[in-house]
């Protein structure tokens, strides 16, 4: 039996204790994964986490289809297309709603040093990956269909997820990236989530962000809808989280937040982030070597709570394996 799972956020961190490098004492500095589309992967969900791992002292490497650098949605940057105005040019360079659903300061600003980085500049190919020599993996989310069906969709992507649990190696996924370790299958053909407990981009929050887009970003209506159901299915078969729940043992094992939660309110409307001195938007489950979070908000106490569980003490990570034995 695994350790029972733990829903975050847990206590805030202030910003140096979030990021802060342990000591040797306190972990062993790991070497991360981080495979990426060639376009169109969150700012957010990439750039806070790489910097988060990258200030506890952890190596990151990246991975893309061709072996070169890749780039985000410039939507989710700028803000720019999310307008009913947007196409029309001078005007189309102001932002209101697009400055509401943009990556926020804190997080441009983490995605624009993490793309300077050597590590970004220089990535390897998907098919050039293994589990050997890497410590623990990040599969980061990111919504639009042009470029993120080949990552959700890369056979070669799943069998490297599924070589990770298979290994027990850490894995941590966060919105869509959760819908990737889902399609991911262990030997006996059932996913790597069948019986974890999870979380991954609630219905609720992709409903409200598409009906966003239905109102500013009318030529493009589906623009956060990855997958559109066929005929005859229903409202929000294929969203994220009805995808991921039929990957699960139970339907129960799909955490998300509770009505009873404090929190309830700025953890579920959608326009409330986490930040390194506020994890209380966010929600994040962890399961023994499984970190899983929803969305761009919980991004800082996603990234905080993998950190701490790459910094286990060698003697906490033995024990920890004996109880999964």
């Amino acid at each position: 039996m695994r350790p029972a799972p733990h829903a975050g956020p847990g206590p805030p961190l202030d910003g140096a204790e979030a990021v802060r490098s342990p000591s040797i004492e306190e972990s062993i500095m790991a070497h991360i994964l981080f495979p990426l589309p060639s376009r169109d992967f969150d700012p957010t969900e990439v750039g806070v986490t790489w910097r988060v791992l990258t200030a506890a002292g952890h190596g990151v490497s990246f991975a893309t289809p061709d072996g070169k650098a890749g780039a985000a949605d410039p939507i989710m940057i700028t803000g720019r297309g999310l307008d009913p105005w947007s196409p029309i040019p001078l005007i189309g360079r102001i932002t209101v709603i697009g400055r509401v659903l943009r990556a926020n300061k804190d997080a441009r600003r983490a995605y624009a040093e993490m793309i300077a980085s050597p590590a970004f500049r220089s990535p390897r190919r998907w098919d050039e990956l293994s589990v050997d020599g890497h410590d623990a993996i990040v599969l980061g989310g990111g919504h639009r269909a042009r470029g993120m069906r080949e990552y959700l969709e890369s056979p070669v992507l799943q069998k490297l997820v599924a070589d990770f649990f298979a290994a027990d190696k850490p894995v941590a996924a966060i919105c869509h990236g959760v819908l990737l370790a889902a399609r991911s299958k262990r030997a006996d053909g059932r996913s790597v989530l069948h019986g974890r407990k999870t979380t991954a981009l609630s219905w609720r929050h992709e409903r409200t962000a598409s009906a966003f887009a239905h109102v500013g970003r009318f030529w493009d209506r589906n623009y956060y809808r990855t997958y559109l159901e066929e005929d005859g299915q229903p409202k929000g078969y294929m969203s994220v989280e009805q995808e991921v729940i039929r990957h699960l043992a139970d339907p129960g094992d799909f955490i998300d937040v509770r009505p009873e939660d404090p929190h309830f309110r700025r953890k579920t409307s959608g326009l409330v982030r986490d930040s390194f001195i506020d994890h209380s938007p966010a929600l994040v489950v962890e399961d023994g070597n499984y970190v899983s979070a929803r969305w761009p908000g919980d991004t800082h106490c996603f990234a905080s709570t993998f950190a701490r569980l790459l910094a286990r003490s060698p003697a906490e990570e033995d024990a920890r394996r004996a109880r999964v034995a």
